[in-house]
């Protein structure tokens, strides 16, 4: 089953070069030469403790000094995945090393009201048919993602093997005992035959690099370090009712402040909306799951599902293949679809298909801006809350909340797009297009180093490989990999992520699929008593060679793209862009591994005694 195409104006109705002139009119106005230095980690002065851990109290402890087979940096759905596949391969004496205080990454930090996953969460949580669990909803909550991330660590034994609030900030190979020597903020010395970075792009939280931060007297916080004890309410209950008397501000309005907006607005005393760019937010369905559809599940109904949505969302659906996601991630496939059905599919040249994906992307976006007109009665917010831009320039959304917020009368929404984001603090509130606001709490929304430089995104200070050569210089003008999984001159390390790999629009299956490929290299390593592994640089060069000659050309999509952390805030052609992916998509990124994997030589690598 699957469901009807949304309606839409008539693509005759639609001025596509009036459109396109007005997004690169709206994107301009946007761009700030300073590029991602306008956002700081949260490492040292005013900034210091933004990172710091709200959740859970740092027991001590006395360093570790120990020898195991693998140590995975991270204990997010990356680290989870490579633990599950190595214990799947039966390597077992590992460790999850992570700054967080438990398992969960993005769903360990992030807690502030109203979270909840914006996929469909049948598909967004993996290995649903290997642990018996179903989401209770289409958009689950982020406490059951949290919990389920503990039970995957549970259920599969090595929930106890791990060392949180422990960040690795030195990663050393060691040609003499093959191997890294990993060191942390603990005082530990492990020392790891192999290493798996799965740092994530969902962890370091960026704050604007604004003039007062440390000048600002009232309460500061990033949302992924919510702080309950200010604003009452719990993670699971989040009755804010300390904001009673507050006037509140949050910067950003994506996909974090969309949900947290209408929770701050129904308590705060006052609540002003710092955007910079909208989103597209549309309607949010979210039924619980139906008994009778879990019931009728057949074995490889998940598969079935991410397999699914990653053809409406980044391929097409051809001539029988219902749209099973049926939200806005799937909108523009779902709709070009039931057209060409109409016309008895009619065969079309890449370009004439490219073509008419674009202009149902430009009908898709005129109905979103449509929702806001409908729903935000001031035509002045109306129309600063449009998105204008294409589809997937920025994360598609969906609430039935956040539009409804902007008619409460203590709620304004502080447009900075001409003056490209927040002036300043001051000691009593903030300066927004000349203008200073009053304010008690600052709460920023602002998102997370996600393609920003590697040391920025992965936090820790050293990653040397052989001949002490850092892996930042080796990786200066991007990634070198064989398989977006190894590369030459750092034996035995591995990474998860985006990089140099096969994309998927489910972002689990990904990482589930990069850690079965580095499982299995591991495992292999290990059965034939070898002390190292690594690619040979004419096979990764081969590799990168192939990579880049089929890859998707992207530059023009992001050059029209207003600056988000997609394009590394305003990047023509950004190096770490998210949707650099493998040319011939994933399904044939997944063969290829595959038949590597089978042919059982390890081609390409060389394994060292």
């Amino acid at each position: 089953m699957g469901c009807e195409p949304t309606r839409t104006v008539a693509a005759d109705d639609i001025d596509i070069p009036a459109l396109r002139e007005k997004y690169r009119h709206e994107r301009d106005r946007r761009l700030q030469p300073a590029g991602q230095t306008q956002y700081v980690r949260p490492t040292g002065g005013a900034v210091e403790n933004f990172a710091a851990d709200p959740h859970k109290p740092i027991e001590p402890r006395e360093p570790i000094s120990e020898e195991i087979d693998v140590a995975i940096l991270g204990a997010g759905w990356g680290g989870i995945m490579a633990a599950y596949q190595l214990t799947k391969a039966g390597v077992t004496n590992f460790r999850n090393i992570d700054s967080a205080g438990d398992f969960g990454g993005v769903w360990y930090w992030n807690r502030y009201p109203g979270i909840q996953c914006d996929n469909d969460a049948y598909c967004y949580l993996p290995l649903l048919e290997e642990t018996g669990f179903l989401p209770s909803k289409k958009f689950s909550d982020g406490s059951e993602i949290y919990q389920y991330c503990k039970q995957i660590a549970g259920q599969f034994g090595f929930a106890d093997k791990a060392l949180f609030h422990t960040l690795a900030n030195e990663l050393r190979w060691d040609d003499e005992i093959k191997r890294w020597r990993v060191a942390t903020n603990r005082g530990d010395e492990i020392r790891a035959r192999f290493v798996i970075i799965a740092a994530g792009v969902l962890n370091m939280p960026k704050l604007p690099a604004i003039a007062g931060l440390d000048t600002f007297k009232g309460k500061i916080f990033h949302t992924s370090r919510w702080d309950y004890d200010y604003t009452g309410g719990s993670y699971e209950n989040p009755v804010l009712d300390k904001l009673a008397d507050k006037r509140v501000a949050i910067v950003g309005t994506g996909a974090t402040a969309i949900q947290a907006v209408p929770h701050l607005a129904k308590y705060a005393k006052h609540l002003y909306v710092v955007q910079r760019t909208p989103s597209s937010v549309d309607e949010r369905p979210n039924p619980p799951t139906d008994p009778e559809w879990a019931a009728s599940l057949k074995p490889g109904w998940q598969a079935e599902r991410q397999a699914n949505f990653h053809r409406a969302a980044m391929e097409a659906l051809g001539p029988g293949d219902p749209d099973l996601i049926c939200d806005i991630w799937t909108e523009v496939a779902r709709n070009l679809a039931a057209e060409l059905e109409a016309e008895g599919w009619p065969v079309l040249t890449p370009e004439e298909f490219m073509a008419r994906r674009e202009s149902m992307d430009y009908r898709v976006m005129d109905r979103l801006r449509r929702r806001v007109e409908a729903l935000v009665d001031d035509p002045k917010t109306a129309e600063a809350l449009k998105p204008y831009y294409r589809f997937l320039c920025k994360r598609p959304l969906s609430s039935d909340d956040f539009y409804p917020t902007f008619n409460r009368p203590n709620v304004d929404l502080i447009d900075v797009s001409e003056t490209k984001g927040l002036q300043s603090l001051t000691e009593k509130g903030f300066i927004a297009n000349g203008k200073e606001y009053e304010v008690d709490c600052v709460i920023f929304a602002s998102g997370f180093e996600v393609t920003s430089d590697l040391e920025r995104r992965w936090g820790m200070d050293v990653v040397e490989g052989r001949d002490g050569t850092s892996i930042y210089d080796n990786w200066r003008e991007g990634p070198r990999t064989l398989h977006g999984t190894m590369t030459h001159g750092f034996p035995n390390q591995f990474y998860m992520g985006y990089i140099q790999g096969g994309l998927n629009a489910t972002v689990t299956r990904q990482l589930g699929g990069q850690g079965e490929h580095i499982a299995h290299i591991i495992a292999e390593t290990l059965r034939r008593g070898a002390a190292s592994v690594e690619p040979s640089a004419e096979a990764q060069a081969d590799y990168v060679r192939t990579f880049e000659a089929i890859e998707i050309d992207l530059s023009q999509f992001q050059r029209e793209c207003p600056p988000s952390y997609f394009n590394n805030e305003g990047e023509g052609n950004p190096k770490w862009a998210l949707f650099r992916g493998y040319g011939h998509g994933w399904t044939a990124f997944e063969a290829l591994l595959s038949e590597w994997r089978a042919e059982g030589d390890m081609k390409g690598l060389i394994v060292s005694s």
